[in-house]
């Protein structure tokens, strides 16, 4: 059975640090990619980093940029999220997806491109 889930989130004030993490199982980790997505109330769902499975490579929303970090550990089949000088605007849902096949200097920042989905995490940045 495949899950994907993630944790970490939770209330932090403005200019703060949250470390999310994404614990998958029921698949080849190492074979998949994996995204951060966001949705916060009455918005749809944003794309806010990614990471290839095949190398590492990753990728970032442009309103994440630089504030943001994304990395995996394959050993433990888990992705990070590391979360800098957040925003209240960074507010929302935070959620885990996973694709494959891996491909190299590419993953993608794509809600429809995902296989696998977790239940998200709350993460609230207040001002």
């Amino acid at each position: 059975e495949v899950q994907v889930v993630e944790s970490g989130g939770g209330l932090v004030q403005d200019g703060g640090s949250l470390r999310l993490s994404c614990t998958a199982s029921g698949f080849t980790f190492e074979n998949h990619d994996i995204a951060w997505f966001r949705q916060a109330p009455g918005k749809a769902r944003e794309a806010v980093s990614c990471i290839s499975g095949k190398d590492g490579f990753a990728r970032y929303g442009d309103s994440v940029k630089g504030r943001f970090t994304i990395s995996s550990d394959n050993a433990e089949t888990t992705a990070y999220l590391q979360m800098n000088s957040l925003k209240p605007e960074d507010t929302a849902v935070y959620y885990c997806a996973a694709r494959s096949p891996s491909h190299a200097r590419f993953c993608p920042l794509l809600r429809d491109a995902m296989d696998y989905w977790g239940k998200g995490t709350q993460v609230t940045v207040s001002s």
